[in-house]
């Protein structure tokens, strides 16, 4: 996510919409391939968000979500540095990029919330689709949420380390990790209420 939006913004010579275009396209395919590959070693859980909705469904303990929640912080974190080692630049740094504007803390419910459900019903009916449903939901999401969809806590907290396009000020985070925790929690409600009438 981090090396796609350098590398985009490096070579779209100013045109945000190249950058983002190149940023989502770049980040679904590999979200793609991971997922894949990781599934049948840990479930490809990358998200805290995802973990703590499983916490709610009575699927994990809250141990397990303090461990996984801690592994993909780090894993996070370490992309980030890697790929300020790849690209040349500063490997410590903390983002500039002001996102606490109202809406797209709003945006961060509607992404993360959407998510989910991409989850949730690809779970329930499409599980072998599952990689390339929620690929394909981020890829869309970057362009039809005002955030790009972030819809991930250690995705938001790793950006907050990197003074690029993809970054967010780390006066921005605790709103989006607010935002992202009601997504999940209202995926929680309507996967409930779907229960029920299954």
């Amino acid at each position: 996510m981090v090396g796609s939006g350098i590398m985009g913004e490096t070579l779209s010579q100013g045109n945000a919409a190249i950058a983002l275009l190149a940023n989502s396209i770049a980040t679904g395919a590999a979200l793609y391939v991971l997922i894949l590959g990781l599934f049948p070693i840990s479930g490809a859980y990358f998200n805290p968000a995802v973990v703590f909705f499983d916490f709610l469904k009575g699927n994990m303990t809250f141990r397990d979500v303090v461990n996984y929640s801690m592994a993909q912080i780090s894993g996070c974190v370490g992309g980030v540095w890697v790929t300020h080692g790849m690209f040349g630049i500063d490997i410590f740094q903390l983002s500039s990029r002001d996102r606490s504007d109202t809406r797209l803390i709003f945006s961060e419910v509607v992404a993360t919330y959407g998510l989910l459900m991409t989850i949730v019903l690809l779970g329930k009916i499409h599980k072998d689709r599952l990689p390339a449903g929620v690929a394909l939901y981020i890829v869309a999401a970057y362009w039809c949420t005002s955030s790009t969809s972030f819809a991930n806590p250690a995705i938001s907290i790793a950006r907050s380390l990197t003074n690029t396009f993809s970054g967010v000020h780390l006066g921005s985070l605790a709103g989006f990790i607010l935002a992202q925790v009601v997504g999940a929690l209202l995926a929680f409600g309507t996967s409930y209420l779907l229960d029920r009438r299954a």
